[in-house]
C-alpha cells in the first residue's frame, strides 16, 4: 500500500489534484512534459502538492481560490444577462434597463459578497488570520435566532454562550457543568405518544443511552441521572481529594511552590498544604489576556497563605528560589505530553533547565489516546480582540492595538493552550498514585478493560 500523499493527509477533497488527470485530444506526454500535437509546444511540467515548497502550495491555494472566485462573477453577470433578456421579452420598460447598465458594468467581474453573520466572530477578521493557523476553526458565538435552537434544551443553550465566551475556562469546570446540563435535560424530558424511550430518547442524547434499552421510562432516567452523578463525584470529586492525599507528600516546609494560571486542583492542593499547617510560599504566574492567576492570588491571600505575584515574562527571575513546579492541565496525551494553558510549555522548560522538578496534578478521565506533537495541527484559537485591551481590572481600556483591524499589516494571535513535551515533565500525580507520564497508555487500558466488565 502507498504511502498517503500531502494532498490525501491535508488538503480537503475539492484542492487535491486528480491522481489520474484527463488530458485534452491531440496532446501527449513526453520526457519534459505534456506537449500539444498541433501546435508543437511544450508546457511547464504540473508538480504535485508534495514536491511543492510551503510558498509555492500556498501561492497555488490562492490562485484556485482566485479562479473560483472569478467563476463565481462570471455565473452571477449570466444569470443577471438572462434575468434582463427575460424582462425584455415580457415588454419591460426600455429606460430602466438603459439606467442600470452603469451598475451591471460597475458590479461586472467582481464577486458577490455575503453578508458577515453578526453570530460569526470570525466575519471581521477573515484576513486577520495567522496563515500557519489557517486550519484551526474561528472562534463564533453561538446564533441565537435561527428556528434549529428550538429543540435545545435551556440549560444547553446557555452551556454554549458561556462556552464561546469562556465564561467557563477550567477543564474540571466544563465537565462537571456539562454533565449537569444533560442530567437536566434527563430530568425534564417527557416521552411522547406513539414513540419509546430507548428509540427517541436515543435521538436527543444520541449514544449515550445505548445501555437504557428495555429499561422503564422513570427507572431509565434516574439510572442515567445517578451514572452522571456517579461519574462528577467518582472521577472528579474523589479524585480531587485523592490527589491532594498524595500531593501533600510532596509539599515540606520552607518550599516555595510556583504555578502557572489557575488549576482548581493544584488550588485544593496549596489550601490543604495551609491547613496542614506546613510553612511555605506560593509564585503565582500569570499571563494576559485571561490573567486567570489573579483569581488564584485572591483565594491563596484570603487564606493567609504568603504569595508572589508575576507575569510570565518575568518568570526568569520568578524561578531564583522556587524549589517546586506545580501545574495543572487539560489533557494528558497518549505520548507523556501535556495539554494545557498556553504558556504551560515555557514554564517546565524553564524550571527543567534549572533542575527543578515539575509536578503535574491531573485526573484520570482527562487521559486520552490522542498523539500530538506540537500545538499547531490541532488547537483552540480565542479571539483575538481580546488582545487588544490593556486593562488589569474588569473596565475594558482600549490600547495602541485598538485600530488593528484596519491595520492590513497587522494579524493577531489568540492561541488558547499549547503542548509540553513529557521531557519537561517530572511526575503526574493522579487518584490512582504518582506515576510517570509515559504511563498514559497503560491507565487507558487498565479503565477501559474495567468499564467493559
Amino acid at each position: 500500500m502507498e504511502p498517503a500523499s500531502y494532498e490525501q493527509k491535508w488538503l480537503p477533497e475539492e484542492r487535491r489534484e486528480p491522481a489520474n488527470p484527463v488530458r485534452p485530444r491531440g496532446s501527449s506526454v513526453d520526457a519534459h512534459g505534456p506537449v500539444n500535437i498541433e501546435s508543437g509546444s511544450t508546457s511547464t511540467p504540473r508538480r504535485s502538492m508534495r514536491e511543492m515548497t510551503k510558498a509555492e502550495r500556498r501561492a497555488h491555494q490562492e490562485r484556485q481560490r482566485a479562479e473560483k472566485a472569478a467563476k463565481a462573477a462570471t455565473s452571477a453577470t449570466t444569470s443577471a444577462n438572462k434575468k434582463s433578456g427575460s424582462s425584455d421579452a415580457t415588454g419591460q420598460d426600455s429606460s430602466s434597463l438603459t439606467r442600470a447598465k452603469p451598475k451591471d458594468k460597475e458590479n461586472k467581474g467582481k464577486p458577490s459578497i455575503a453578508k458577515p453573520d453578526k453570530n460569526d466572530l470570525s466575519s471581521s477578521t477573515d484576513s486577520k488570520q495567522v496563515a500557519l493557523l489557517a486550519h484551526l476553526a474561528h472562534p463564533t458565538r453561538p446564533s441565537t435566532s435561527s428556528p434549529a435552537i428550538a429543540d435545545i434544551h435551556p440549560s444547553v443553550l446557555t452551556l454554549g454562550l458561556l462556552f464561546s465566551e469562556n465564561k467557563i475556562t477550567g477543564s474540571n469546570a466544563r465537565c462537571v457543568a456539562t454533565l449537569n446540563a444533560f442530567k437536566k435535560v434527563i430530568q425534564e424530558y417527557r416521552t411522547p405518544e406513539g414513540t419509546t424511550l430507548s428509540r427517541h430518547l436515543q435521538t436527543v442524547l444520541n449514544s449515550q443511552i445505548q445501555y437504557l434499552v428495555d429499561c422503564r421510562n422513570m427507572s431509565a432516567k434516574t439510572l442515567l441521572c445517578q451514572k452522571i452523578d456517579n461519574f462528577i463525584r467518582e472521577r472528579i470529586t474523589i479524585a480531587d481529594n485523592a490527589i491532594v492525599a498524595y500531593g501533600l507528600q510532596k509539599i515540606h516546609n520552607g518550599d516555595i511552590i510556583l504555578t502557572y494560571a489557575k488549576s482548581s486542583v493544584v488550588e485544593a492542593l496549596i489550601l490543604e498544604a495551609h491547613k496542614a499547617g506546613i510553612q511555605f510560599s506560593v509564585v503565582i504566574l500569570d499571563s494576559r489576556p485571561k490573567f486567570e492567576g489573579k483569581h488564584l492570588l485572591r483565594n491563596l491571600v484570603a487564606a493567609g497563605i504568603k504569595c508572589t505575584y508575576c507575569l510570565l515574562h518575568s518568570c526568569g527571575s520568578a524561578f531564583r528560589h522556587v524549589s517546586k513546579v506545580f501545574l495543572g492541565c487539560h489533557a494528558v496525551l497518549s505520548n507523556g505530553a501535556l495539554y494545557s494553558r498556553v504558556g504551560t510549555a515555557m514554564v517546565a522548560m524553564m524550571a527543567k533547565d534549572l533542575n527543578i522538578p515539575v509536578i503535574v496534578c491531573c485526573e484520570t478521565y482527562k487521559f486520552t489516546d490522542r498523539v500530538q506533537l506540537d500545538s499547531f495541527v490541532w488547537n483552540e484559537e480565542g479571539n483575538p480582540s481580546e488582545l487588544v485591551n490593556i486593562s488589569n481590572n474588569p473596565i475594558p481600556k482600549p490600547g495602541p492595538l485598538s485600530s488593528w483591524l484596519g491595520q492590513s499589516d497587522l494579524k493577531l494571535l489568540n492561541i488558547l493552550y499549547d503542548v509540553t513535551p513529557s521531557k519537561y515533565i517530572t511526575m503526574v500525580i493522579t487518584e490512582v498514585g504518582m506515576i510517570p507520564c509515559t504511563s498514559v497508555p497503560v491507565v487507558l487500558r487498565e479503565y477501559k478493560a474495567m468499564v467493559q466488565l
